[in-house]
């Protein structure tokens, strides 16, 4: 009679115990993924072959399967908490030694490098020069101030009111000289009864500071015509006081028909007076605006501005991060704009049950998992990104207990096993 069958039962059902309670002890580890105890049957091996009522010899631990099943999504206060939806592994780097994890809460450390809660850096593709690159590397966030932007540009869709007529009067804005004459003189901006609509927007200089411009149209003598001006704070903006910036004609059914420019490209200009003790150098316009009319319209309705913009901005503080589903890392300015800071990489295996757990929710690749694939998020078959959340450990504790009880089941039928071939033998042995 033979032991071996109960002890092998009882070797198992101990480490299927094991498993099942590091389940249970990681389940409320981020990203854990649980594993499951594999066992296979045990026959002796015979020169001449198993017969046809071979009895086996017991069980063995054939593996410990890693399940990379997809754990439920919790949401967090941290938008550097990134949970991954569907297959994929953030790739790691500790100077250079690549690591694999589902856990995605980060941080960034005091070099401004993304980080794990294991100071691991977070890899992901490279900003340069303002691009974003195909170079995959250690995340780093550029944290400073954002440069201002000088306004070149500005567009405008509105309607002008054909059922307006041409002012009586011209526009001009009306000097007040101020001695000495070596002082900017003050402007009393135009009258209403000098133009027909206007509206305002402010623009930054290429320091950053914000100007209001006000956009002025008059209609002229000349049928479905009209000027556009423009005045830069009440005509106090060194440079000048009045830019013409064009005019402006439409045809019958009040769409646009022609844009002359002031100067042919950027519809700039000086019209105001040069005050006494002043030379035309001292009103050079220091940066040139353009004004993009293509989208005005005239029809007999209320005049109405549905759009104005312009590209200039001030300086900007960095004041938060957005990370959208597929890893680009959009860093956010008190000045209101947006900028690249670069993407977050994902990794995927063609077997991830083959990666090798090194503990701290971290895997290495091995010869059984294969080589990674690197990508995007989002592209082929890997996973998108959810910012300000976190991957909850696939444990499921109901499914755990019950697999206890029932491995707690399985111990005790072994251990009688054993008992059953001790009282055998005890028989056998109080034969006479």
């Amino acid at each position: 009679m033979s032991f071996q069958q109960g002890l092998s039962g009882l070797n198992v059902s101990a480490k299927n115990l094991d498993v099942i309670g590091n389940n249970v002890a990681n389940a409320s580890t981020v990203g854990f993924k649980q594993s499951q105890a594999q066992f296979a049957d045990v026959y002796a091996a015979s020169l001449s072959g198993a017969g046809t009522n071979s009895i086996g010899i017991g069980s063995k631990l054939a593996a410990v399967a890693q399940q990379f099943t997809q754990g439920n999504i919790s949401t967090t206060n941290n938008p550097l908490d990134v949970a991954i939806n569907g297959p994929g592994l953030f790739r790691m780097s500790n100077n250079g030694a690549i690591t694999y994890t589902r856990n995605g809460q980060f941080q960034l450390n005091k070099d401004g490098y993304i980080v794990g809660n294991t100071g691991l850096h977070l890899t992901g593709y490279q900003v340069k020069g303002g691009t974003l690159t195909g170079e995959v590397g250690d995340l780093k966030i550029d944290t400073a101030d954002l440069n201002p932007a000088v306004s070149s540009n500005m567009a405008i869709t509105a309607n002008l009111d054909s059922r307006k007529t041409a002012p009586t009067a011209p526009f001009a804005m009306a000097l007040t000289p101020v001695v000495p004459a070596t002082t900017p003189p003050t402007y009393v901006p135009p009258d209403p009864t000098q133009y027909n609509d206007s509206t305002s927007i402010t623009v930054y200089d290429t320091l950053g500071n914000n100007h209001v411009a006000s956009l002025y149209f008059v209609k002229t003598a000349t049928a479905n015509t009209w000027d556009v001006r423009m005045v830069l704070d009440g005509g106090q903006f060194t440079g000048g006081a009045v830019m013409d910036m064009g005019q402006v004609s439409f045809d019958n059914t009040g769409k646009l028909s022609a844009v002359t420019l002031q100067d042919g490209t950027k519809g700039l200009g000086v019209t105001s007076p040069v005050p006494a003790g002043w030379t035309t150098g001292d009103w050079d316009l220091t940066q040139a605006i353009s004004l993009d009319m293509g989208k005005l319209t005239q029809f007999g309705s209320n005049f109405g501005v549905t759009s104005l913009t312009q590209d200039g901005y001030a300086a900007g503080r960095l004041s938060g991060f957005a990370i959208d589903p597929e890893g680009m890392i959009q860093g956010r300015y008190t000045n209101g704009k947006t900028k690249v800071m670069g993407q977050m990489a994902v990794a995927s295996f063609t077997n991830n049950q083959g990666l090798k757990p090194i503990g701290n929710n971290q895997w290495v690749e091995s010869p059984e998992s294969g080589q990674p694939i690197v990508g995007k998020p989002g592209s082929g078959n890997m996973g998108v990104l959810q910012s300000a959340s976190v991957e909850d450990s696939n444990v499921d504790l109901t499914q755990e207990l019950v697999g206890m009880i029932t491995a707690q089941r399985v111990y005790q039928a072994n251990a009688q096993t054993i008992k059953t071939q001790d009282q055998v033998l005890q028989t056998l042995v109080n034969l006479r």
